[in-house]
């Protein structure tokens, strides 16, 4: 069992740490956004991640300043459109004010940009770092191939790759390869992509008195995998956040790793 607790974090390059339990909020709009980040945020978590193309940042600023929490107690991702590319001053300017905060901890390309706006896009959110708008900067959906190109060309590797990773849908040598890199994983889609009525999750999740997508989220967590489940309903964000009572041996993870 890994000791993991709810303010776990992972080191990012420079000064910045990232919980490694957030909140998603991928689908969610208007009154619901910023209600399920009122409660995510009450209930404990401390990193949300937003993007422009979800099109709640303001939703997300309101509920952060809504909750009372100092600005510097949550973790905040949004992510630039790639068809943005070209725009990045004028995007993460917008992001900021409808956050309404002066910096993201962490600004990621969404997709990787067509064309040759790779690299260009990736130095603009260099820029964006260097001028204090994002404590720390990455790429999503990227493949190792990719983020080579942008360390061969600038020197600075993104700090983190979010991508999809679930029981059914993980590599164990992509994320050796991030790890050589000093890429953090950020796996979504985690619960989406997994059949909950898999015998194995039910059996192990009966065995530690939890659900089986409890088991699929510690399991990630287990792995250093930095998780942001997303729900609407209050119970559901207390239970994908209750991962800390419980732990995975090593044939458990096995298991749901098979």
């Amino acid at each position: 069992m890994v000791e993991l607790r709810p303010d776990s974090t992972v080191k990012l390059a420079g000064d910045a740490e990232m919980p490694m339990l957030g909140f998603g909020t991928w689908q969610l709009r208007g009154r619901q956004a910023y209600e399920a980040v009122r409660t995510a945020l009450e209930l404990g978590y401390r990193h949300i991640d937003t993007a422009t193309m979800y099109g709640n940042e303001a939703e997300v600023g309101r509920a952060l300043r809504d909750s009372g929490l100092d600005r510097g107690e949550v973790f905040v991702t949004t992510k630039l459109p790639p068809r943005e590319a070209g725009r990045e001053r004028e995007v993460i300017a917008r992001s900021l004010r409808e956050l309404g905060t002066d910096y993201v901890d962490l600004w990621l390309v969404h997709w990787p940009p067509g064309g040759r706006e790779l690299v260009p896009t990736w130095r603009e959110f260099l820029a964006a770092q260097e001028r204090g708008q994002a404590r720390a900067v990455g790429v999503s959906n990227y493949s190792l191939a990719q983020i080579d190109e942008l360390t061969s060309a600038t020197g600075v590797t993104p700090s983190v790759n979010q991508i999809p990773w679930s029981p059914s849908g993980h590599d164990a040598r992509l994320l050796a390869g991030h790890r050589e890199r000093g890429v953090v994983v950020e796996g979504y889609s985690s619960l989406k992509a997994t059949d909950l009525r898999s015998r194995t999750l039910r059996d192990i999740a009966d065995r530690h008195g939890v659900t089986p997508a409890q088991v699929v989220l510690r399991w990630h967590l287990e792995q250093g995998i930095v998780m942001i489940p997303k729900s609407a309903r209050r119970e559901r964000i207390a239970e994908n956040f209750d991962l800390f009572g419980f732990g995975l041996d090593d044939a458990e993870i096995a298991a749901i790793g098979g």
